[in-house]
């Protein structure tokens, strides 16, 4: 029996009914920020008050909420849970194989000043992962690396976080952007130029933030002009890229433009005082490891490896040839007890439209293999025997058992919340407030990516919404459907997905609240620019953004 969403199912009142379909959200905050719950015990008990609430409030059919459910929760594992299982596995490898200390060695070499290594590796090499592979791998990794340069877990987490925003956008090779273009009919490479000016402001910005957060404002200043570079190279090739070459490859430019010209200002300059953290004093005193080239060519061969590889996984092209050319792909068309038998209704669309329901099995093209391919090589050019590197596989399962039980229960939580038409009752309410919308607009993807976890799946929520909308109170419809992708990508650092993520990554399993407390008032302070950014884009510089072209409209 299929089933009509509802967004103001109590008694017509969407305001009513979007209070009442918050509850789970509520809840999943005070949770967190309050009762400083373990994460996968808040995504479970989130996830459950979610089915009863939904049940109850858009008399949505038990079997179908509990068939979107498990559609979420198997996407949590697949291919989310896998980038994570096969990102923390090749950085369990390095430090089997006891190469992580050459690798500290080789980033100490450039500079051992923990805030200049911070903007090398959160922002400049977190951002090429991110525009390389996306879903969880740049938080993983890069956190994993801070580690073992040293820092405390819960720093070198929330910094990963922070900074994994500005690159969201143009993730795993545009894939918001082309989602945005997708659902609003508008193209990608218009959302792109638009996109392309509004997070440039936010790029210069967050290498200061960064440091500041990590030393606070007398040592930021100490390293300004490496902040200016790292900040500023990236800002301009991220604008010129997005503004000149479309969707794809922003992050995958900006960041080696920002490394390149990080790493060749330290050739040149170097803080007067090094800073370092208080527990290392001592350490410090001892005598540094020299290693020949080739032992840090070795060293960090399996990052060399992920980088090729996650490179060519994210190509177009190399997706196309596997799951179109070759086949190597397990699809299920048609989602038992959910595909055909759920409507979307106006507003949201002009008349009723199903809501498809489809899964792909992608092993080969999915980023989690190109990872877990670069581990295999790697364990070849390390010398880890077969049996070792089995060992250490089982390990890392077993160190990820409580966070992929929270990824796939914040994951069923995000598909029920759009299967059940929540995350519209919400997003209608951010639309009803007409000429105010513009800065409720980047709040809007915020929130979306709060839910879902994905810029890209914030975009295709929302897309349409902002577009319309934006068009019936007389502003530029590219202006909105750009801030739903840039309000988002602040959102990004509070999601409980990437909280998961991160949490994994840096051995804070169970301490997932303290993450969500270190990061929610930076993600709200970044959304509340953002917004004032768009309003002013709206009313006062509108000339700034791009006009879609008379065509599409």
């Amino acid at each position: 029996m299929s089933w009509t969403q509802n967004y103001a199912a109590l008694g017509g009142s969407l305001g009513l009914t979007a209070l009442v379909v918050s509850i789970p959200i509520f809840f999943l905050f005070w949770a967190l920020a309050i009762k400083e719950m373990k994460g996968y015990q808040a995504g479970v008990l989130t996830l459950l008050i979610t089915l009863v609430d939904v049940v109850l409030v858009y008399k949505m059919p038990v079997s179908i909420a509990l068939s979107a459910t498990a559609y979420g929760m198997v996407y949590g594992l697949w291919p989310i849970g896998w980038i994570i299982i096969t990102a923390v596995y090749l950085y369990n490898l390095t430090v089997e194989a006891g190469q992580f200390e050459i690798i500290k060695s080789s980033i100490a070499s450039v500079t051992s000043d923990r805030r200049l290594q911070a903007l090398i590796v959160a922002f400049s090499f977190g951002a090429f992962l991110e525009g390389a592979a996306g879903f969880g791998a740049p938080v993983a990794i890069t956190g994993a690396i801070l580690i073992g340069l040293g820092f405390e877990p819960l720093k070198a987490a929330g910094l990963c976080l922070i900074a994994n925003t500005a690159p969201v956008a143009f993730g795993a090779i545009g894939a918001p952007i082309i989602a945005a273009g997708a659902v609003t009919g508008m193209g990608d490479f218009v959302i792109s130029q638009a996109v392309g000016r509004q997070l440039p402001f936010l790029s210069v910005v967050i290498p200061l933030y960064l440091v500041i957060l990590l030393a606070g404002w007398k040592s930021a200043l100490e390293v300004l002009p490496a902040i200016l570079v790292t900040g500023v190279s990236f800002a301009v090739a991220q604008w010129w890229s997005s503004n000149y070459l479309g969707a794809y490859l922003p992050d995958i430019i900006s960041s080696i433009v920002s490394l390149l010209a990080t790493t060749l200002l330290l050739k040149f300059w170097q803080p007067k005082t090094l800073w370092h953290f208080p527990h290392e004093k001592d350490a410090l005193k001892a005598e540094v490891t020299k290693y020949s080239l080739g032992q840090i060519i070795k060293a960090w061969s399996p990052f060399a490896i992920l980088t090729v590889m996650v490179t060519i996984w994210g190509t177009p092209a190399f997706k196309d040839w596997v799951l179109n050319k070759m086949h190597l792909a397990v699809y299920i068309n048609h989602w038992p007890g959910l595909d055909g038998l759920v409507y979307k209704a106006a507003p949201i669309v002009a008349k009723p439209a199903v809501y498809a329901a489809a899964y792909k099995w992608d092993f080969l093209s999915a980023a989690g293999t190109a990872i877990l391919i670069s581990a295999v090589i790697s364990t070849l050019i390390l010398g880890i025997k077969p049996t070792t590197a089995l060992k250490v596989f089982a390990q890392t399962l077993k160190q990820l058992k409580f966070p992929l039980i929270n990824i796939s229960a914040v994951l069923g939580f995000a598909y029920l919340a759009n299967y059940s038409g929540l995350s519209f009752t919400l997003g209608l309410l951010f639309a009803s407030t007409g000429m105010l919308f513009p800065i409720l607009s980047p709040i809007l993807g915020w929130f979306g990516v709060f839910l879902t976890g994905s810029d890209t799946s914030s975009n295709a929520l929302f897309g349409k919404l902002q577009q319309v909308t934006a068009e019936q109170i007389g502003i530029n419809p590219v202006l909105t459907v750009a801030a739903n992708s840039s309000g988002g990508v602040v959102g990004k650092m509070i999601s409980p997905q990437s909280i998961a993520v991160a949490a994994a990554a840096t051995s804070l399993v169970g301490r997932e609240s303290s993450l969500f407390k270190f990061t929610v008032k930076h993600s709200i302070l970044f959304v509340l620019i953002i917004a004032v950014m768009v309003y002013l884009q709206a009313y006062v510089v509108p000339g700034m953004m791009p006009i879609l072209p008379a065509a599409v409209n």
